[in-house]
C-alpha cells in the first residue's frame, strides 16, 4: 500500500499507509498500515497528532 495524505475539511491531515513521523522533540512513530491524524489547527495538546481541538477552536481550512 502506498502512503496517502488526505486534508480533511476543517480538520486534520489524515495519513494512511506506512509512514515515519518525527516530532519536534525527535520522537519517532513508525507505522506499517495504520491511520494517523496530524494537527493543522495548532490547538492540539498532543502535537503533531490531532486531539480534536480543531472543533473547539473552530478551525476553518478554507
Amino acid at each position: 500500500m502506498k502512503s496517502q495524505i488526505h486534508c480533511q475539511k476543517n480538520g486534520p491531515f489524515e495519513l494512511r499507509g506506512p509512514v515515519r513521523i518525527t516530532d519536534a522533540s525527535e520522537n519517532v512513530t513508525e507505522t506499517e498500515s495504520m491511520t494517523h491524524h496530524l494537527c493543522r489547527c495548532g490547538g492540539s495538546q498532543i502535537k503533531p497528532f490531532c486531539d480534536g481541538s480543531h472543533d473547539s477552536v473552530r478551525f476553518q481550512s478554507e
